[in-house]
């Protein structure tokens, strides 16, 4: 039986993994039934909206719309704060494909009654009576606030990648806007030549201010923009100088040869510190991996010689 529950278990998790990814596989902005019907257009061929619609897959058809529709309903039961925090937490991670709060929280609630019914069904139809009653109660409960948090736990890990990938190229770029400024281009100029040079996370975030300038917002309102879109620490000084630069009037390629100096020697203190932190994180895996397999292979031989002995008739 034990054997069975692990199987539905692992079957259960591929499930609600399968349905976060479907969940997150739709088109962002582009319309899917416009899309299609360009598409019949450009091949010159007359069909009906029933028939362009029914040509769309089963994901557009019915899982995004669903999805949306249950995001809609959990919406109207979360405070506007938690709201508010998951669209900066979804700015902060880049929007991965297309993700507004609607789909947001209906993947939660979708992977959290998903998991909950499941493992209502393993415990209670499945098992049976070989399951105690507390646990075929709070089984259920305990799986569904964990499919509930799931995907802002995902969401969590896409931040903390994209923070570190920013932090990575922060000394490079800030290399690479000092040697614009002293050459004589403008700041926006070395934005550019760094929007155009990378394509990387900090890359993609300067082009977007440098729009945000071009439809009219003040450089130091686009700045400012940025650093709370990225959520960087080092990112804020950094806006905060160069603001305070233009303010004072204070050479902007002095302070982005300092910015850069000190944001080379804060990633050389990271590496540093990640460095010291290692010994610690191989301790478990060598406690729990590497020791026993060490152990089995020199003291396994030893072991079945003992049990052959006569002093191995006494324990066994």
């Amino acid at each position: 039986m034990s054997f069975v529950l692990i199987v539905l278990g692992i079957l259960i998790v591929g499930g609600a993994a399968a349905l976060v990814v479907v969940g997150l596989r739709q088109a962002g902005d582009v319309d899917p039934l416009e899309e299609r019907l360009a598409e019949f257009a450009d091949m010159g061929e007359a069909a009906s909206l029933e028939d362009i619609e029914l040509s769309q897959p089963f994901r557009d058809r019915i899982l995004i719309p669903l999805s949306k529709k249950l995001g809609e309903i959990a919406l109207r039961f979360t405070p506007q704060n938690a709201i508010q925090e998951a669209t900066v937490k979804m700015e902060r991670a880049g929007n991965p494909r297309g993700l507004d709060p609607t789909v947001f929280f209906s993947l939660r609630l979708g992977v959290g009654i998903f998991l909950g019914v499941a493992m209502f069904i393993v415990l209670n139809v499945l098992a049976g009576d070989n399951v105690k009653v507390l646990y075929r109660i709070g089984g259920p409960f305990l799986f569904a606030a964990l499919g509930f948090y799931l995907p802002d736990l995902w969401l969590t890990s896409k931040i903390t990648r994209r923070q570190d990938a920013v932090r990575k190229a922060m000394p490079d770029a800030l290399d690479l806007l000092t040697i614009c400024v002293e050459a004589g281009l403008g700041f926006d100029a070395a934005m550019k030549k760094v929007n155009e040079k990378w394509d990387n996370e900090l890359a993609l975030s300067f082009g977007r201010a440098l729009q945000e300038m071009q439809l009219g917002k003040l450089r130091r309102e686009a700045l400012r923009d940025m650093a709370d879109r990225l959520g960087v620490s080092e990112m804020d000084s950094f806006i905060a100088a160069v603001i305070q630069s233009e303010q004072l009037g204070v050479s902007m390629a002095k302070v982005l040869r300092i910015q850069s100096d000190d944001m080379r020697v804060k990633r050389r203190q990271k590496a540093e510190e990640e460095a010291q932190k290692a010994p610690v994180k191989m301790l478990f895996p060598m406690a729990f991996l590497i020791f026993p397999t060490i152990m089995l292979i020199l003291l396994g031989p030893a072991g079945l010689q003992l049990t052959q002995s006569a002093l191995g008739d006494i324990f066994f």
